[in-house]
């Protein structure tokens, strides 16, 4: 979709649909819509008089102006209460916008909550550009009718003030570029297991480096073995498809020590020889939904040309079980000389989490970020609101909450009490890899995985378990299938990190 921000009076421009929103509770229109309503001899006045239009969140009319305007017809969009409208709601309501005019071929807005809804210019017409990307995402490769897709090819943002110009043009283009690194983690996630195994999202990721002319690498099955990275090929051994670690890179001039982002790439899980109840398991595509983010993040780090030395990490497997299968009471041992009585199949995203972020600290990196769908104790704690984030460093954990607060893809701070690791103790290893036995819910599931993860760091870390988060949110701009999250967070944390480091 093309995107333009362009200076003008809204009730001189030509368009199919113009969209304006309305704050509720609105009686008397107000900035751009009391210009249309006056143009329009008060038509808008008296739908709010009649009720006919209340302004609550999301709430749309369309109506034709009948040649009294130059557009073609208004779209009024319900804002909700003006003291709660956030950043937030506003790439919601780009959202529904893109959606109540998606029959046609082009939509012109104002930039929701820039005006009297208070937010800052660039941050407003960024959320404007999300949501409305974002909400307009439909995964239909494998549709066999492909005519519900939304038609909008082109988004006019129309802004009086000559001063508000260039901030909006700086945060709409932000906005596309990383919608379009949430499309694409999206559309990896999307994929089934058959169309994406290890080696395939590993190709993907270089055609993506080639494009944005980043470092990629990815180590084969022989690299593994002689890099000692254990636990990736012990996941791996069920399957006939061979293992990948990906390794991507955006390493500008002068840039110092990187910051490195794992990503958890489980292709299909099965739950291997403990495998997983038939119910439910086609959404386990979705496992590798930490490596599609990181894959877009990185997408967007390039795109944005972020001043920062970025490495994104993803151990890539698919979990399978068969004659060659990993066992329980199977012994894992690393690189760094730790061992794991492996007494869960099901738990394998930590056991090839601990090789990657074993990995990282050849980078000697400044902060290490990982994402993974990684227990369903985490959504069991706090459902598809938030990601459970665990830290061992205080200020990490400033910088993603509050990042995760600007962009909507919030968290949850959970503690790494060291009591808990009395729960992986094994007789025979250095310690288990779960709590219970496969189909039962052991005490502080989430909790025991990061601090398994946290065995494995030597540097500021921080652990996001996305679990819940990765796939079918209640937001208009997250349409069914993959959510993308993690990508927009991420984005926003490394421009975070790069104003105030550390």
């Amino acid at each position: 979709m093309e995107i333009h921000v362009v200076q003008g009076d809204i009730i001189k421009i030509e368009t199919e649909v113009l969209a304006l929103g309305i704050f509720q509770g609105v009686q008397t229109p107000e900035g751009a819509a009391g210009a249309v309503d006056r143009t329009l001899d008060g038509m808008l006045f008296r739908l709010f008089k009649d009720g006919d239009f209340h302004g609550e969140a999301g709430e749309t009319f369309l109506l034709r102006t009948e040649n009294r305007l130059p557009a073609k017809r208004i779209l009024l969009i319900g804002l909700g209460e003006r003291d709660s409208f956030d950043l937030e709601r506003a790439r919601n309501i780009g959202a529904k916008a893109v959606q109540a005019a998606s029959r046609f071929k082009e939509l012109t807005t104002i930039v929701h909550g820039a005006g009297i809804g208070g937010l800052e210019p660039e941050a407003a017409a960024q959320a404007c550009v999300e949501g409305s990307l974002l909400g307009k995402y439909r995964f239909d490769l494998y549709a066999e009718d492909r005519s519900k897709q939304n038609q909008i090819e082109s988004l006019r943002i129309v802004e009086f003030d000559t001063e508000k110009i260039k901030p909006m043009r700086f945060g709409a283009d932000r906005g596309q570029k990383v919608s379009e690194a949430v499309y694409l983690a999206r559309d990896l996630a999307n994929e089934p297991g058959e169309a994406l195994p290890p080696v395939e999202l590993a190709e993907r990721a270089r055609l993506m480096a080639e494009h944005y002319h980043l470092r990629f690498e990815a180590l084969d099955e022989k690299e593994l073995e002689r890099e000692k990275l254990h636990g990736i090929l012990g996941v791996a051994r069920g399957s006939d498809h061979a293992p990948r670690l990906i390794v991507l890179e955006h390493n500008p001039k002068d840039a110092k020590h990187p910051i490195v982002l794992v990503g958890k790439g489980v292709t299909f899980d099965s739950g291997g020889i403990s495998i997983k109840p038939r119910e439910g398991m086609e959404a386990m595509k979705y496992d590798m939904a930490g490596a599609a983010a990181v894959i877009g993040a990185l997408q967007a780090v390039a795109g944005l040309d972020l001043p920062l030395h970025v490495i994104g990490l993803i151990p890539a497997v698919e979990n399978l079980p068969s004659g060659k299968a990993i066992k329980p009471g199977d012994i894992i041992r690393y690189r760094n000389g730790k061992t794991i009585e492996v007494v869960n199949t099901d738990a394998e995203g930590r056991l090839i989490l601990a090789d990657a972020l074993l990995y990282a600290a050849r980078f000697q990196p400044k902060v290490v970020v990982d994402l993974a769908t990684l227990t369903g104790a985490c959504v069991t704690a706090l459902g598809k609101e938030a990601a459970g984030l665990f830290s061992n460093d205080t200020k990490l954990t400033h910088h993603l909450k509050s990042a995760a607060e600007a962009t909507g893809e919030r968290v949850w701070e959970l503690p790494l009490y060291e009591g808990y690791k009395k729960l992986l103790k094994s007789e025979i290893a250095s310690f288990k890899n779960s709590v219970m036995a496969p189909g039962r819910t052991g005490p502080a599931g989430a909790a025991v995985g990061a601090l398994f993860l946290k065995e494995f760091v030597s540097y500021p870390w921080a652990h996001l378990d996305i679990a819940g988060m990765a796939w079918d949110l209640d937001k208009a701009y997250c349409p069914a299938g993959a959510s993308g999250y993690g990508v927009r967070l991420l984005i926003e944390f490394l421009r975070r990190f790069d104003q105030n480091p550390l």
